[in-house]
């Protein structure tokens, strides 16, 4: 059993690791930086030099500590966009690329199920998933330590963890797009522009009478601003997304069952 999760973790592990590397020199040189540049920053001025509108919408009041300095430009850039269009972009190649280049027939003619090869190619998504979040976040805690400027252990754990759930429906819709796109190029760029999309969606309508598409971005149930600035950990929010990718993966399960590959 998990055979094919097995094989497609092996697959994803390079990735992981490039991508681990990349944030944590990322979040490496932002805790190195911190300390010097929130001495300079006067959080008053700065809100003032900009409309009411982009400070809330940017959350700019919180970067005047190194939890709001780290929520802002590692992990709601650095999670919520960069990490989350690699798990889309990576789910949506998977079906697709194994339709397109033949493996998928090979795979198929082995005593194996539809609903099985899409559930652990999903699983397998684990894999980046947790690599880059106990890799960044022991980077993080060891970090801001050494500068002494620690962040508290438990909302760094829950930045990380509450993460997963945002991370795996990114995954399910990018396993869904692999599933309904023609081909793998259509797949990964449905996935990859439907993340950016839904980011900017929140970030523009955030604080306008638009407030309520907000609702539609999945970016809404994951806040890693409130979590390390306010300790306000959403857990109803993370129990939305992880129902949101539930009812993805079982139509691109369903989906795929039909489909003629």
């Amino acid at each position: 059993m998990f055979e094919t999760a097995r094989y497609e973790s092996e697959r994803r592990l390079p990735g992981a690791a490039v991508v681990a590397l990349g944030l944590s020199a990322l979040a490496a040189m932002m805790v190195i930086i911190a300390p010097g540049l929130l001495d300079q920053f006067d959080v008053e001025e700065l809100g003032a030099a900009f409309p009411p509108e982009l400070v809330e919408a940017m959350q700019l009041e919180v970067i005047g500590t190194i939890e709001g300095f780290l929520a802002l430009e590692l992990y709601w850039f650095g999670w919520l966009l960069v990490f989350g269009v690699y798990v889309a972009y990576s789910a949506a190649g998977s079906i697709a690329g194994d339709i397109d280049d033949g493996t998928m027939d090979t795979l198929l003619a082995a005593p194996v199920s539809r609903w099985g090869v899409l559930g652990e190619t999903f699983l397998s998504l684990l894999t980046p998933i947790l690599v880059v979040n106990v890799v960044v976040l022991v980077v993080v805690y060891v970090g801001t330590q050494f500068v002494g400027e620690p962040v508290a252990a438990a909302d760094l754990v829950a930045v990380h963890a509450l993460s997963v759930p945002y991370l795996l429906f990114w995954g399910a819709f990018g396993t869904l797009a692999s599933v309904v796109a023609p081909r793998r190029v259509v797949a990964e760029g449905v996935a990859a522009g439907a993340l950016v999309a839904t980011f900017l969606v929140e970030t523009v309508a955030d604080g306008t009478d638009l407030d309520w598409l907000g609702t539609l971005s999945p970016t809404r149930y994951y806040d890693p601003v409130a979590i390390l600035t306010a300790s306000e950990y959403d857990l109803v929010g993370a129990g939305v997304l992880l129902a949101g990718a539930a009812a993805l993966l079982l139509a691109g399960g369903a989906l795929f069952a039909r489909r003629d590959v």
